[in-house]
């Protein structure tokens, strides 16, 4: 003998003179609690989401309600006869159950906006490396889409307007239905606009953009580097259906210089000095970005060595103070010389090599070094 059925009403939890939001309100709390895929593990919440769908089914129908009110579970059994409902109002159940799908899986059921924010561009932009430490404006030409003049973006010939899609009456989705499951998806008429263009602009063929070169002039902070941005706002691609413009990135990369070199606020260069110069010291001349600079060099200064002007560096985008300048001196061997220089070294050879300790210490100690290991 089959098991009596539940009161209807008893099982969504609500009183017999509930309004139709009441019923919809606790079917879907019942239908969140006991959805089969929220309880995989539990038998029993199947049999109790399908007796809440059943109870929902025949209370959302005021025909069916009214029956049921009347005769009970015999009012709405198609097979008792008579009086008895077949099927179901499936509009009603499919509305509740989008609502409950959207809320079981993370989605949303409102409306999705026709309205979409334009695209984001990046410009690569090339400057020089006095142009990064001074500041500098430009100017730049970019393709972008624009809003088109004639319709005003609407994509609609001049003296018309969109119509509401009738696919999906305006909402840009449609949904399917399949068994227990509601599943939105873009229409396929309106591409997710909503709207239907019967007769198209004749300068952006319905599209609303159209494709065009804009010169832009873009000031260039003092202090940007290498990879450093810099955002036009609203200069962008154009909207769609009336949304924002995007913003365009001007992304700065720096030109090779053929003398410095920059590592964040300081800049390196490297300084050739005569043999003499490195031996006896004496005053140079170091190109900086500001104009030349005199540099002392100290005596006995060797290849590899890096004197450091203060201040003659890069002052950085996000600082107050300018960085160094670091010079990597680089003793320079002298070339094509007169029998009578060679002859000078020849005898400067000579002397330094009687007492080649004192005059060449560091080759001394690469020397010992050598015999040691050699032995």
């Amino acid at each position: 003998m089959a098991a009596a059925k539940k009161d209807y009403y008893e099982v969504l939890g609500v009183n017999r003179d509930a309004s139709e939001e009441e019923i919809k309100k606790a079917f879907k709390k019942l239908a969140m609690k006991f959805h089969p895929d929220r309880n995989p593990d539990n038998p029993k919440a199947e049999e109790s989401f399908k007796e809440a769908k059943e109870a929902y089914e025949m209370l959302s129908d005021d025909q069916k309600r009214a029956a049921y009110d009347q005769y009970g579970h015999a009012g709405v059994d198609p097979s008792m006869g008579g009086g008895g409902f077949g099927g179901f109002n499936s509009g009603n159940f499919s509305d509740a159950f989008g609502d409950i799908f959207g809320d079981i899986f993370g989605g949303a059921r409102n409306q999705r906006s026709n309205v979409y924010r334009g695209a984001d561009l990046r410009y690569n932009l090339e400057i020089s490396l006095e142009d990064a430490a001074k500041g500098t404006e430009t100017k730049i030409r970019i393709p972008v889409q624009t809003s088109c003049e004639t319709c005003h973006g609407s994509g609609a010939r001049p003296g018309t307007s969109p119509v509401t899609c009738t696919t999906c009456n305006g909402h840009g989705q449609v949904r399917m239905q399949q068994g227990f499951f509601s599943v939105q998806q873009t229409c396929p008429k309106c591409h997710g606009t909503g709207k239907m263009v019967k007769e198209p602009c004749p300068t952006c063929h319905g599209g609303g953009r159209v494709k065009q070169n804009k010169t832009l002039n873009v000031k260039i902070p003092s202090g940007v580097d290498e990879g450093d941005r810099i955002r036009l706002s609203g200069e962008g691609e154009a909207g769609v259906n009336g949304g924002p413009t995007g913003d365009l990135y001007v992304v700065v990369h720096l030109k090779e210089h053929p003398i410095f070199q920059r590592d964040g606020a300081n800049l390196h260069c490297e300084m050739p000095i005569s043999f003499s110069t490195a031996a006896l010291g004496g005053e140079i001349e170091v190109p900086t970005l500001d104009g030349a600079a005199k540099m002392k060099i100290p005596a006995e200064t060797q290849t590899g060595s890096v004197f450091r002007l203060r201040g003659k560096g890069i002052k950085p985008l996000r600082s107050s103070e300018h960085g160094d300048l670091m010079v990597h001196v680089v003793v320079e061997t002298p070339v094509r010389l007169t029998e009578k220089q060679k002859d000078l070294l020849r005898e400067f050879e000579s002397s330094t090599q009687a007492d080649a300790g004192k005059h060449s210490p560091k080759n001394k100690s690469w020397v010992d070094k050598a015999r040691d290991f050699f032995s």
